[in-house]
C-alpha cells in the first residue's frame, strides 16, 4: 500500500468514527425523547444532557465567535511556533475568555452570578458553616437525606472538601454566586497550562503545542464556568502536572493536591492510574517520585481523618444516599450508553477519531520496536520483543488518553454516573484530549473548528445546568 493510499485510508476511518459519534448521539437523543414522553425517570428533559431546551442568543456570542474564530484562524499555526511562556500565558487568557463568553450567552446573572446558588449547590450550605472543624466532625452525618440537616444535593455528593472550598472564599471575602463564579471559571482554566506543562516535562512538547488549542476550545468549557467541577478540574491536572516536575517539592505538592481531590469527589481514586502514568513517565526514579508523592496524598488523608471526617465512611452513606433519589428511577440500561453521547458532547467529536489514531500509533510502535521473529528462526524471545514494543509504544501521548478513557469506562460502568456526566468526567476529558496529538497536521483545523462549532451549538440551543 503506497503513502497516499493508506493516509487516504486512515482519513476513511476517521470519518467512519465520527459517523458512530454521530450516531450514538443522536440514538441518545431519540431515546430520551420517547422516554422521557413514556414518563420514564431520566430526570433530564434534554437527554443525554442535563439541560432545558432553550434556544437563545446573547452578549456573549458575539465574543465567543470571535474567539472561536481567532483560535481555529491562528491558534494551531501560532502554538507552533511561540515562546514556551508566551503559549501558556496567551493560552490561559484564551481559555478564560473562551469559558467567560460562553457562560455570557446566558447572561451575566443566569451564566455566573446565580448558577451556584440554587438549593442543590454548595453556596446554599456555606452560611450554615459557622465551625469548619464541626463540619469536618459532622459531615458524614448529614450525607442521608430526609433527615434535619440533610446536606443539600451536591454537598452530600462529594467529601467536605468540594465545600470547604467555597467556605474558604467566603472567609477571605470572597462569598457569594459571582465570586464563586469567576473562581471556578479562573481555576478551571489552569488546565490549558496544566496538561501541555505536564506533557512537556514528559517529553512531549510538540504534542504539547498540538493539544494546547484544542483545550482552549474544549467544548466542555460551557460546564466549567461555572460549576465545582470547573475547580475540580484544574485541581486535578495541576496535581498530575506536578508529578511530571522533577524537584522533590513539585512532587509533594502535586500529591497534596491530588490528595485534596480525593476529598473533592469520591469519583477521583480513578485518578490514580493516572498519577502512576505520570511518575512512571517522568524523568527520574520511580520510587523516590512515588514515595514523596505518596507522602503528600497520605498527609491529606491524614487531615481529614485526624479532623473526624472518615473517606470510606462517608462513600458508604453517598452511596446510599445516591439511590435515594433521582438515581433510583434513572435506568441504567439507557445511561450506560448514552453517557457515552454526553461525554462526546462535551469532549468534542474530535475524541473517537483521536483515540483511534492513538490506539493505531501505539501499534505501529509496537511492531516497529519488536518485529515478529522469522519462521523457524531462534531469535530473541518473544516475551522480550513484546516488552521491547510495549515499552516504544508507552509515550505520553498514548499512555495518557487511554488511561483517562479507561477511567470513563470504569465510571460509567459503575452505575454510580448516570447522567450529568458532561460535567462529572471533566477532569479525565482534558487528559483525553491528548491524544489529538496524533491527529494528521493537515486536520487539525477542520477539527477545531468543529469542537467549537459543538461549544457554540449546545450554549445556544440549551440552557444547561452545573
Amino acid at each position: 500500500m503506497t503513502p497516499e493510499s493508506a493516509t487516504r485510508r486512515s482519513g476513511r476511518a476517521d470519518l467512519i468514527v465520527l459517523g458512530v459519534e454521530l450516531a450514538l448521539i443522536a440514538a441518545a437523543v431519540v431515546v430520551g425523547v420517547v422516554l422521557n414522553r413514556r414518563g420514564v425517570g431520566l430526570y433530564a428533559e434534554t437527554a443525554p444532557l442535563y439541560a432545558f431546551w432553550r434556544p437563545h442568543v446573547g452578549w456573549g456570542t458575539p465574543l465567543a465567535v470571535a474567539v472561536a474564530v481567532v483560535v481555529v484562524g491562528w491558534g494551531m499555526r501560532w502554538a507552533r511556533t511561540a515562546s514556551w511562556g508566551r503559549l501558556l500565558g496567551v493560552g490561559y487568557l484564551a481559555a478564560v475568555v473562551w469559558i467567560l463568553s460562553l457562560a455570557l450567552i446566558d447572561g451575566w446573572t443566569a451564566g455566573v452570578t446565580e448558577r451556584l446558588t440554587n438549593q442543590a449547590e454548595y453556596l446554599h450550605e456555606v452560611h450554615r458553616i459557622t465551625s469548619i472543624p464541626a463540619m469536618l466532625a459532622g459531615f458524614s452525618d448529614r450525607i442521608i437525606d430526609f433527615q434535619p440537616g440533610s446536606w443539600s444535593t451536591h454537598t452530600a455528593g462529594h467529601p467536605p472538601g468540594a465545600l470547604l472550598v467555597f467556605v474558604w472564599l467566603d472567609r477571605i471575602g470572597l462569598g457569594g454566586g459571582t465570586a464563586a463564579g469567576l473562581a471556578c471559571i479562573l481555576i478551571g482554566a489552569t488546565m490549558v497550562v496544566s496538561v501541555p506543562a505536564a506533557l512537556r516535562r514528559l517529553g512531549a512538547e510538540d504534542a504539547a503545542r498540538t493539544v494546547l488549542p484544542f483545550l482552549v476550545l474544549l467544548p466542555g468549557a460551557v460546564w466549567i464556568g461555572s460549576s465545582g467541577d470547573g475547580v475540580f478540574t484544574g485541581v486535578v491536572a495541576a496535581g498530575l502536572a506536578l508529578l511530571a516536575a522533577r524537584h522533590p517539592a513539585a512532587l509533594l505538592t502535586g500529591g497534596l493536591l491530588l490528595g485534596f481531590a480525593l476529598y473533592l469527589s469520591y469519583g477521583f481514586v480513578l485518578v490514580g492510574p493516572l498519577a502512576l502514568a505520570v511518575l512512571v513517565m517522568r524523568p527520574g526514579r520511580f520510587l523516590p517520585a512515588l514515595l514523596i508523592a505518596g507522602t503528600g496524598v497520605v498527609a491529606v488523608v491524614v487531615a481529614f481523618t485526624a479532623a473526624g471526617f472518615w473517606w470510606w465512611e462517608g462513600y458508604q452513606l453517598v452511596v446510599e444516599r445516591y439511590y435515594q433519589g433521582w438515581a433510583a428511577e434513572r435506568p441504567y440500561s439507557y445511561w450506560v450508553w448514552a453517557n457515552l453521547a454526553a461525554m462526546l458532547l462535551s469532549a468534542g467529536l474530535v475524541a473517537g477519531p483521536a483515540l483511534r489514531r492513538t490506539i493505531g500509533a501505539a501499534r505501529q510502535a509496537v511492531r516497529r520496536a519488536a518485529p515478529a521473529a522469522p519462521t523457524g528462526a531462534a531469535g530473541e524471545p518473544r516475551w522480550r520483543r513484546l516488552r521491547t514494543g510495549l515499552r516504544a509504544a508507552a509515550r505520553p501521548t498514548v499512555v495518557l488518553p487511554l488511561t483517562a478513557a479507561a477511567a470513563i469506562l470504569a465510571a460509567d460502568l459503575s452505575g454510580l454516573s448516570k447522567a450529568e456526566v458532561e460535567r462529572i468526567w471533566l477532569p479525565f476529558v482534558v487528559w483525553l484530549l491528548v491524544a489529538t496529538a496524533h491527529l494528521p497536521a493537515g486536520t487539525r483545523r477542520w477539527w477545531l473548528a468543529g469542537q467549537a462549532a459543538t461549544a457554540l451549538a449546545v450554549n445556544h440551543l440549551l440552557l444547561t445546568f452545573s
